[in-house]
């Protein structure tokens, strides 16, 4: 009786994309990543996120087979990411923070040599070439160096460049990071538009509007899994605590004032951060401290314009769940 070392494709086709089941990675005595399970849905944008060091590219490295589990298992597109790799790159995108383009290759020389890489024929690549170049708005400027090229604009080669051989999964880790703001935004519209042909995308930022564009999304900690949810329900449930979001003359000088509060224990503050001109205090209890807050500002000299209990941003909710991890069951 022989063993079944892989998954039949009946069975592949029951699973979601990605599956993550169980992972470990430890590097002598430091844990990695710590005993994390997910899975990702066909189609879906799906928001890896955490601090510098939480575990998040090591967990992306381990997808694409570029590292091996401690323990645990990884599965993408039905492939086991250690055992099948090579079969398994071959159906997957990955794009890195460092746009790993060719500066010396002109746009149309990048697309060909990264289509040639992953096996297309002459007349697929050809059709494909003209697509990404539309797809990326370099119309005019295929012959132009890509070291010419803007932010933006090399993003979105890139962006063209992993998924030259149409991927059903496709990895971005901090693919925004470095670029302006509109271009940002531009990238996203790009991101939807795969995910509404049915390619399934995982992606790795730091910015707080991009994770509220996911449709699910993932807190990493210390290496361990502390949230998993869409972004509603994680500002619905996962929240420890209240906001109260202060408005005064002097956002940098009430700030010193609350933060030697929180140290000195004067003011049960769990969180305080800057939110542009305003600042987010976290709290168990917004009624109850409004007026201490209001008191100890005013006591240093710093004029209180206002002080309202407001909803969680998800940004509020991804400092309360990675400065409290609790491994979800």
């Amino acid at each position: 009786m022989t063993t079944q070392l892989f998954p039949t494709q009946a069975e592949v086709k029951k699973r979601p994309p990605i599956v993550v089941e169980r992972l470990t990675k430890k590097f002598g005595d430091f844990v990695a990543v710590d005993d994390v399970s997910f899975e990702v849905n066909a189609g879906e944008v799906f928001g890896w996120l955490g601090p510098n060091g939480a575990g998040k590219t090591t967990t992306i490295r381990m997808l694409l087979g570029l590292l091996h589990p401690t323990s645990g298992s990884t599965f993408v597109l039905g492939y086991d990411s250690a055992r099948q790799t090579k079969a398994m790159h071959a159906a997957v995108g990955y794009m890195s923070q460092q746009f790993t383009l060719y500066n010396d290759l002109t746009p149309a020389e990048n697309i060909r040599f990264y289509g040639m890489v992953y096996g297309l024929a002459p007349a697929a690549l050809h059709a494909r070439l003209a697509e990404i170049i539309h797809m990326a708005g370099l119309e005019g400027r295929e012959k132009s160096l890509t070291r010419s090229l803007s932010g933006g604009w090399k993003q979105r080669l890139a962006l063209g460049c992993a998924i030259v051989h149409k991927p059903g999964v496709v990895f971005l880790d901090e693919p925004t990071a470095g670029v302006d703001p509109l271009s940002r935004r531009d990238f996203w519209k790009l991101i939807y538009a795969m995910a509404n042909e049915g390619v399934t995308v995982l992606v790795t930022t730091h910015y707080m509007d991009e994770a509220e564009l996911c449709q699910r999304v993932g807190f990493i900690s210390q290496g361990r899994l502390v949230a998993l949810d869409t972004p509603a329900q994680l500002k619905l449930l996962q929240m420890r605590g209240e906001v109260l979001e202060i408005s005064t003359d002097n956002a940098e000088a009430a700030m010193r004032v609350l933060k030697s509060a929180q140290r000195s224990g004067a003011l049960a503050l769990d969180e305080v951060a800057l939110y542009g001109a305003q600042i987010h205090a976290v709290v168990r209890s917004a009624n109850q401290a409004m007026q201490s807050v209001r008191d100890i500002l005013t006591a240093e000299g710093i004029t209180v314009r206002s002080i309202n209990r407001i909803a969680p941003t998800l940004e509020d909710v991804f400092i309360s769940a990675v400065k409290t991890p609790e491994v979800q069951s």
